[in-house]
């Protein structure tokens, strides 16, 4: 059986790789691509390298177009999908790679957002763990889902197996990333022109603003976290796409590294996509570029008292479109890993 499947904001940069991915599954054909500025333009005006979908026109983005798909990727800046899902049915599968639906608080929304609340829906990270499982037992079936952020997802999954194992403490987290400008998307930014990040570092959103901060939060305190406290800093830096993350928490007192060490063995052992490197050897993130995999290596700080995790991954990919395309198959009952690679791209 193919699905047909419609992409909501299909030119920009989390709607291109959805499209790069898509065009590649056995199981879904792209058969609608939406856009609001380049409605009424060819696919391949805006995203020249999808050679295989040229044959598709954008059309504006509304409820009509994307009605009667089996599959809607929603990839819009927030408080845009909301106004749409109500509209859609309750028959399609709707993903939305925005934030509109990642968050249980409302409270957290007005804080780091604002405006319209819409709910939450079931959230796209299937290899956190939950009370009794893994988060990928809520997405089968699911028919609304939230694909994470991705700077979210990549410290949510660094830190949560020391959550839930108990080996490491809530408080006094801190979460360092080295992140690509494309997860800022496409627009014209002075803070994200060429000429302002080739050659520089550039940290923003500091001192507890990042809108990602209540993402990561929330997935600490499902896994077991009691008020759980974080610094997180994003860094831009000069290299188009990928997020080297550096999260560090203290151990809890009397914790072995071997103890700790069998936590995140535990929790990732099995998973096609969460990759826990060989003792001693450390993730790079030009290692995930294109691929759907994260690489994540856990070092004990013993003079300090702390774990360090290193996690790298494409924020396009394992990040967004590639999360968002792997829940699809989860709550479809497909293959979880159709259409996706753990292969990078070198050089």
């Amino acid at each position: 059986m193919s699905y047909s499947v419609a992409v909501a904001g299909a030119s920009g940069y989390a709607g291109g790789e959805l499209l790069r991915l898509l065009s590649s599954h056995p199981d879904f054909t792209v058969t609608t691509v939406t856009a609001n500025q380049n409605a009424g333009q060819p696919l391949s005006a805006v995203q020249p390298h999808l050679r295989s979908l040229s044959h598709l026109s954008l059309v504006e983005t509304s409820p009509a177009a994307l009605a009667g798909h089996d599959v809607v990727f929603l990839a819009l800046p927030h408080g845009k999908s909301g106004e749409l899902t109500a509209a859609l049915g309750d028959d399609a599968l709707v993903i939305d790679c925005g934030a509109d639906h990642r968050l249980a608080d409302p409270a957290d929304w007005a804080t780091f957002y604002g405006g319209d609340y819409f709910g939450a829906w079931s959230y796209g990270v299937p290899e956190l763990i939950v009370p009794g499982g893994k988060q990928r037992d809520a997405l089968v079936g699911a028919r609304r889902i939230a694909a994470p952020g991705c700077n979210a997802s990549t410290v949510s999954l660094s830190l949560v197996p020391g959550i839930a194992a108990g080996v490491i403490e809530a408080q006094d987290i801190v979460a360092v990333l080295a992140v690509g400008p494309s997860g800022a998307g496409k627009s014209l930014t002075l803070p994200n022109l060429a000429s302002e990040i080739l050659g520089s570092a550039n940290p923003y959103a500091v001192g507890g603003v990042h809108r990602h901060i209540p993402e990561i939060t929330q997935a600490l305190r499902v896994a077991g976290a009691v008020a759980p406290t974080l610094s997180f800093t994003p860094v831009i830096v000069p290299m188009s796409r990928g997020i080297l993350a550096t999260s560090t928490a203290r151990i809890v007192p009397g914790t072995t590294a071997a103890a700790i060490r069998a936590a995140w063995e535990s929790a990732y052992a099995d998973e096609p996509f969460v990759h826990l490197l060989p003792e001693g050897r450390l993730p790079r993130s030009g290692d995930a570029v294109g691929s759907n995999s994260a690489l994540m290596s856990v070092t004990v700080d013993e003079a300090a008292g702390r774990v360090v995790v290193i996690t790298a991954l494409d924020n396009l990919v394992k990040g967004t479109a590639g999360a968002a395309i792997q829940c699809a198959n989860i709550s479809l009952g497909l293959a979880e890993t159709a259409g996706l690679t753990t292969d990078g791209v070198a050089p």
